[in-house]
Order: C-alpha cells, then sequence, then structure tokens
C-alpha cells in the first residue's frame, strides 16, 4: 500500500521511492501561498451521477508519471458568519445524516443554483435559514474542505448590520432547525475545547477572532474573484 516513503505508478503496480523536499533558504522569505498548478489531464469521467454531487474518475500526468484518482465533483459551498452589535455569533443546529448528530454550524449552503454569485448565495441562504438580512458583507475565509478527495471550494462571508426579514418556510431537516446567539469568544472556547466539531465553523470563528484583534485588515472585497473555485475560475 502506498505510504509517506513510496507511491505505487498507476497501472504499474512498483513502488516508486521518494524523498520529500525541503524549503530552500531562498524560498523561506517567499510569502506563504497556494500555488495553482493544474496537470495534464489524460481522462474524466462520471462514474457516480448523484443528487447533490456526482464522483470523478480522472488519469493525469505528474512528474512523468500516470496517476489515476477518483473525486467528489462538488458545486461549492458559502457560509455566512452573522455577528450582532453585540459581538455575537449566530450559530445553527440542524441534523445530519452522515454524522448522526445535530451538531452547530453557520448558516450555509449549495452553490447550485445557475448565474448565481457566491455572494448573493450567501445572502439567500442567510434569509432562508435565519430570517436575516444585512447591509455590511466581508470576505472573511475560503478553502478546499477535502482537498484529498473532493473539489469542494467553500467561502466565508462577515455578514453585520444585521435586521429580521419575513420568515421562511424550511423543510426536512432544516424545519427543525435551532437558532442560538453565541458571544465569539464563547464560540472560539468551544472550538479550543473541541466541543463543536463542524469544520466550517471552527474555521469561521477562529478566524473571525483573529480578524478581530488585527482591527479587520484582513476582511476582504465581498465580490473578488474566486480562482480557487475549479468552476467559476474558468468563467
Amino acid at each position: 500500500m502506498p505510504d509517506s516513503v513510496s507511491e505505487t505508478v498507476a497501472g504499474l503496480g512498483s513502488p516508486v521511492l521518494s524523498s520529500p523536499v525541503w524549503d530552500s533558504p531562498e524560498s523561506v522569505l517567499l510569502p506563504l501561498t497556494d500555488d495553482r498548478q493544474p496537470q495534464r489531464l489524460i481522462s474524466s469521467e462520471k462514474v457516480f451521477d448523484g443528487a447533490v454531487w456526482n464522483v470523478k474518475r480522472e488519469s493525469f500526468e505528474y512528474e512523468g508519471a500516470t496517476i489515476t484518482r477518483e473525486l467528489i465533483d462538488h458545486p461549492g459551498a458559502v457560509a455566512v458568519l452573522a455577528l450582532d452589535d453585540d459581538g455575537r455569533v449566530l450559530l445553527i443546529k440542524q441534523y445530519r445524516h452522515p454524522i448522526a448528530a445535530r451538531d452547530w454550524e453557520l448558516p450555509a449552503g449549495l452553490l447550485d443554483i445557475a448565474g448565481e454569485s457566491p455572494l448573493i448565495g450567501a445572502q439567500r441562504e442567510l434569509a432562508e435559514e435565519a430570517d436575516l438580512q444585512a447591509t455590511t458583507w466581508h470576505l472573511l475565509s475560503e478553502f478546499f474542505t477535502t482537498p484529498g478527495g473532493s473539489n469542494e471550494a467553500l467561502r466565508v462571508y462577515l455578514a453585520r448590520g444585521l435586521s429580521a426579514t419575513e420568515a421562511f418556510a424550511r423543510h426536512d431537516e432544516e424545519a427543525h432547525i435551532e437558532l442560538r446567539w453565541v458571544p465569539l469568544e464563547d464560540a472560539v472556547q468551544a472550538v479550543l475545547t473541541r466541543q463543536v466539531t463542524n469544520s466550517i465553523l471552527q474555521i469561521a470563528v477562529l478566524t473571525a477572532l483573529a480578524a478581530r484583534v488585527q482591527g479587520w485588515t484582513t476582511l476582504g472585497d465581498p465580490n473578488a474573484a474566486w480562482p480557487w473555485h475549479p468552476k467559476l475560475h474558468q468563467n
């Protein structure tokens, strides 16, 4: 089985020894940033057609070898950290069948409406899941949820200047959503003591606290391009 020392080249069944590549002294001085490095795609086929996302099997060239991987082809998603004037974060609790639990989360949803921008999608999710709207929006964070097996890209927005909207009709698991306002510091403490397990919530509240310490100077344009999204960056 492939491990950290050797990897089996697809189709050959023989291990290829490899060693970790350490940063050179010069590269340590460069900005710490990920690099887009698309590889030459040899083949791509859909092996599962799901209601929400699909599974693809792709073969590509990498460092002279042909590698085959299966991945979840995901439309991407957005989440909203809604922060009120008292410094409290809105959390929602709902049932998630894959983990057989009701976990605390942020309002969030898929980018599954054709032509809808990520910001509009986030505003829609905040209204649908929390009956709220906001006057001030900023980009807080963006990341891949599971880059080893999925291309799901997720963007978190910070929403402030909150007010109520008309009640939204909810169905299925969302019909039993529980809402709670929590001081940002309490949410961070719940993360640090492992009381909440949702990765989006964890990343968002930790990023928000760090951003607040820096006077919110790290916040981004809510309409900024999203080059890391595997589909949007092609547009």
